[in-house]
């Protein structure tokens, strides 16, 4: 992934106001730290305390439903599809990353760890054996 040029201000909400990049962050965070507390919401009045009830089963159904209608909004192309249907995607990963104690942060982390790193030399960088302690560490 190459870094991108960093600015302080680089787009604009609807009405044309400046958003702080740190600020769009933030938000990812805020979203982690919501499901991260659903975890022991009722699931009678809480959507995400539904799908974290349900378990990882329940949440990669969600996941693989919300993917494919990503693609097929990829393929119609239209942008504003296409965003409703990322924004769900993203949703629903971060409920798994919650419902295994994980957070936005952890994903960012690796992010870090990958930046200015060739995708080609990551894959193979990883190998059999980070597999093999990737499913250690969530046993």
């Amino acid at each position: 992934m190459s870094k991108p040029q960093e600015t302080d201000k680089t787009e604009t909400a609807d009405k044309g106001e400046p958003i702080d990049k740190k600020d769009k962050h933030d938000l990812l965070h805020r979203l982690s730290e919501t499901l991260l507390s659903r975890r022991n919401a009722d699931p009678e009045t809480s959507y995400t305390a539904q799908l974290l009830a349900g378990g990882p089963d329940s949440i990669l159904k969600k996941i693989g439903e919300e993917c494919a209608e990503l693609i097929m909004a990829g393929k119609e192309g239209k942008r504003l599809k296409i965003v409703w249907e990322s924004t769900d995607v993203v949703y629903h990963v971060l409920v798994l990353l919650a419902f295994y104690g994980l957070g936005v942060e952890d994903v960012l982390q690796e992010l870090r760890r990958r930046e200015g790193i060739s995708g080609i030399d990551e894959k193979k960088s990883r190998g059999g054996k980070d597999e093999k302690k990737a499913k250690e560490g969530h046993k």
